[in-house]
């Protein structure tokens, strides 16, 4: 990659996105796991800018929670898209560069790749106006590019006040919502822009008319034109949300086959951006893997299996209907079918874990196994142990959690309650059917139940009366 020269970069994601009909910023909807504006923050880190400021206005807080790191400018009133750069011009002059790139907080399909090359472009021409375009049969909501006979741009008119009559029969020719500004001229012009228009707001886009007739440079840079089309796609409706959201997974899945992972039934497998799948794992679809997942060489993943910032290891299997968040599986383990891993769950080589297990900030020894109807919470449980069905760690006792300890190789009975804080022994036996309350000793047999009674039935009860 050339080196882009300095530049600050504005992204747009203050608006509330009306036609999501949701309460929450558009920039926060997520696709595969991820907000919108995780991807267009990604694709802007490889030009290393001067500064990256994110405008914020609607559910600002919400925006500012989920990006905790990133760099915040707020637009009190949102007035339209020349009316956030403007607002937000004090923080570019402060930077003291050259040029500032201007890119919606909605174009999650957006390439990093695109991007440098339209600044690399465009700066080696000295142009004082840049923009991104592409040609799509649909131009639907977008601005729509105007040029003169001479095909020099004249300028771009928002879609709502689009006129064939006075601006001519539409070309195809989009706005992309990606631009570059030269700021020593640009600058002045931003305090011209009007609202006089359908909405009442102030658009970016009368920039460049501004500057067409100031006799500025303005050059545009067609995606298309570089095989790029895609990345120009926005997204203002739950439609379109999971149109972008398909053309990620797509590209997830077949960059995961090109690199040695089979995958069955891929248009069933979801891939969030942050998953690194080892070459032969296996997948099986339906199958859901987001945040920072790991999987490992020679593991394995049944169908609808659901996967969340976990580890799964070499070797491994997790049975269908498996739901994993925040664990770890180390190698040769079993999970499932129908278990569920909780934060901090760990589970060492070997261990086992069945149907209807739950586990939660639980760790479970190597070659250890629990393999039907169990609850471990709060639990270190040692190597070789057994965990009879339906045995629960009793860990909360209404205020505070607490920790149940079972050593290497005891073996819990059926059906068996462990009242934490309490610790079995190694090598204990704890009988089916009890209430432990007090420690175990090492190598000791353990039962707390009531005694057995029988008594006759009457006769009214015995069978067949």
């Amino acid at each position: 990659m050339q080196t882009v020269q300095a530049l600050s970069v504005l992204v747009l994601a203050a608006g509330k996105g009306t036609r999501m009909h949701s309460d929450k910023p558009k920039v926060l909807h997520t696709l595969l796991g991820e907000p919108m504006l995780w991807y267009v923050l990604e694709a802007l880190r490889p030009l290393a800018a001067e500064g990256t400021y994110a405008i914020i206005g609607h559910g600002a807080d919400l925006v500012r929670k989920q990006f905790p790191d990133e760099r915040f400018i707020l637009q009190k009133e949102q007035l339209g898209t020349g009316h956030a750069v403007l607002s937000a011009w004090p923080e570019v002059l402060a930077a003291n560069v050259q040029w500032c790139l201007v890119i919606n907080g909605d174009t999650p399909l957006i390439d990093g790749v695109m991007l440098e090359r339209f600044c690399t472009a465009m700066m080696h021409d000295e142009v004082d106006l840049a923009f991104v375009s592409t040609t799509l049969e649909d131009p639907s909501s977008y601005g729509r590019v105007i040029r003169d006979g001479s095909g020099l741009v004249r300028g771009i008119v928002e879609a709502k006040d689009f006129d064939p009559k006075r601006h001519g029969e539409p070309s195809g020719e989009i706005n992309a919502g990606i631009y570059l500004l030269r700021v020593e001229t640009l600058g002045p012009l931003l305090s011209k822009i009007s609202a006089d228009n359908k909405q009442g707001e102030y658009y970016l886009t009368d920039l460049v008319d501004l500057a067409v007739r100031d006799g500025l440079r303005v050059g545009t840079f067609n995606a298309g034109d570089v095989g790029d089309s895609l990345s120009c796609m926005g997204v203002n409706s739950p439609l379109e949300l999971a149109d972008s959201e398909d053309v990620l997974r797509r590209r997830a899945v077949q960059a995961l086959q090109r690199g040695g992972v089979t995958i069955h039934l891929p248009d069933t497998v979801s891939i969030g951006p942050r998953v690194l799948v080892e070459p032969g794992a296996e997948i099986f679809g339906p199958c859901e893997l987001y945040g920072a997942v790991h999987i490992c060489r020679g593991a394995v993943l049944e169908s609808h299996t659901w996967i969340k910032n976990a580890r799964i290891g070499s070797g491994s299997v997790v049975r269908s209907f498996s739901h994993l968040e925040g664990a770890t599986v180390g190698e040769g383990c079993i999970v499932g079918p129908y278990a569920r891993l909780r934060p901090d769950a760990v589970l060492e080589t070997g261990a086992r874990i069945g149907n209807f297990v739950e586990m939660k900030k639980a760790r479970l020894g190597k070659n250890a196994k629990a393999s039907h109807l169990t609850y471990l919470g709060d639990a270190e449980v040692g190597e070789d142990v057994n965990i009879g069905a339906g045995t629960i760690t009793c860990n909360y006792d209404g205020k505070r959690k607490h920790l149940t300890e079972i050593g290497p190789r005891a073996f819990i009975g059926s059906n068996t309650a462990l009242v934490a804080p309490v610790r079995i022994g190694a090598d204990a036996l704890v009988g089916a059917g009890s209430v432990i309350t007090k420690d175990v000793p090492d190598a000791s047999l353990a039962v707390a139940r009531g005694k057995q009674r029988c008594f006759a039935r009457r006769k009214s009860e015995e069978p067949g009366v």
